[in-house]
């Protein structure tokens, strides 16, 4: 197997690089590397270092491309299914020995009764009486054996709690890796279970608008066309990267009508829309959620119309943290070139004379910030939710120990 250091260092380098990227992509080899980080720490590992093993990773990860928020999301998923783990084990031992004392107790007192009073009385007279000189010469023996007996009694009980404390230590990590390869096979699945959703929402005849393409929303569409539903669905280009494009091929093979529209004429048509439909990059712990750049304007277009704007997510998406957190980096700038072509202005590209500065400026956002009182529901794999309702999920799926932002690795 090869070391983890190697694993580590080439998953950081295809995150600088941004050849990983993507939330569920990102997500996806995430769980993978902290599963093999939990599976090569030593099998007497406690609960403890493999905690500190994770974070570790977790760290020079997070630093690597804080813009992917599902890297720290999933890294405490992953926290949070340890604790949860090594907290159970701890439960059921204290449990265990619980009974064993009530057990124990029983068992004497049974002896006791069953022992003969007046014997009992004796011998409780012959402990308190002083013992004679030739009595404690001929006891001298057996003492000795007593003390060993005593020393090799300890030392087995030593051995035992040793040997309890290491059975422990690996049903946890084997308890752990089960559990990460749940995730993992959830990460997998998520799209199905939002998919199911779709056949509540969308109705016949409506119009469905959306931005760009996302996974989720495709299987969303998808679902609502398999159960018989006829719908028509606008969907606005998603410039520069264009993808609404090849969304609208995947769901014309599908038998779906759609229409492609400019970003620009999201506000002229909004007006016919039922329904918006977006996917999103992340979910905010506010219920706020960072979407491709064009997403506010839709969900403004979509409130000032009186327009439900519904966002799909999968719940490695769901960040406990906060948008206004100055630690975390919402939003990256992409390739100039995305929007304009150097060869045909390398002219304007020239440094001014006076300024020494380049005279043309191109920026080119990737990600837009969507307030939560333009949502009006979250669709996830666990069901659906009010955006008040975000930071109860952030309490199923995160230890609060593991809630406060994490410092880049130095």
């Amino acid at each position: 197997m090869p070391d983890i250091q190697v694993l580590v260092n080439d998953f950081v380098s295809k995150l600088r690089k941004r050849k990983t990227e993507g939330s569920d992509a990102t997500a996806r080899l995430t769980a993978e590397l902290l599963r093999s980080v939990i599976s090569q720490q030593p099998t007497t590992s406690g609960g403890a270092a493999l905690i500190e093993a994770v974070k570790s990773v977790g760290e020079q990860l997070i630093a690597a491309n804080p813009v992917e928020l599902a890297v720290g999301n999933i890294v405490r998923q992953v926290l949070h299914i340890i604790r949860k783990e090594d907290f159970s084990l701890v439960t059921n031992a204290v449990g265990g020995l619980k009974l064993s004392a009530e057990a124990n107790d029983e068992e004497i007192f049974e002896e006791e009764n069953e022992q003969n009073p007046s014997t009992a009385a004796v011998d409780g007279r012959c402990l308190l009486r002083p013992p004679l000189l030739h009595a404690l010469h001929d006891q001298l023996p057996y003492s000795a054996t007593a003390c060993q007996t005593s020393a090799l009694g300890d030392s087995s009980e030593r051995k035992g709690k040793s040997a309890e404390k290491s059975a422990r230590s690996w049903k946890l990590k084997h308890d752990v890796i089960k559990a990460v390869n749940e995730l993992i096979e959830d990460l997998n699945t998520c799209h199905e279970p939002i998919a199911e959703q779709a056949v509540e929402l969308i109705h016949h005849n409506e119009v469905i608008l959306t931005l760009g393409r996302s996974r989720f929303v495709l299987e969303f569409l998808k679902a609502a066309k398999e159960k018989k539903r006829s719908f028509h669905v606008f969907i606005a280009e998603g410039a520069p990267k264009y993808q609404g494009h090849v969304l609208a091929k995947e769901l014309n093979t599908k038998g779906l009508k759609t229409t492609v529209i400019t970003d620009a004429a999201v506000f002229a048509m909004i007006s016919r829309v039922n329904m918006v439909v977006l996917g999103v990059h992340a979910v905010m712990a506010n219920g706020g959620v960072i979407a491709p750049v064009g997403s506010n304007m839709v969900a403004l277009a979509a409130k000032k119309h009186a327009v439900p704007l519904v966002v799909v997510a999968g719940v490695h998406e769901l960040c406990s943290l906060f948008p206004q957190n100055p630690e975390v980096s919402l939003n990256e700038i992409g390739s100039p070139s995305e929007l304009l072509n150097f060869g045909e202005f390398s002219d304007c590209m020239d440094y001014g004379i006076d300024s020494g500065s380049p005279l043309l400026h191109v920026v080119n956002p990737v990600f837009d910030y969507v307030p939560p009182e333009l949502v009006s529901l979250f669709v996830t794999d666990g069901g659906a939710y009010n955006p008040s309702y975000i930071y109860q999920l952030i309490a199923d799926y995160y230890s609060p120990d593991d809630l406060t932002p994490q410092k880049p690795a130095s």
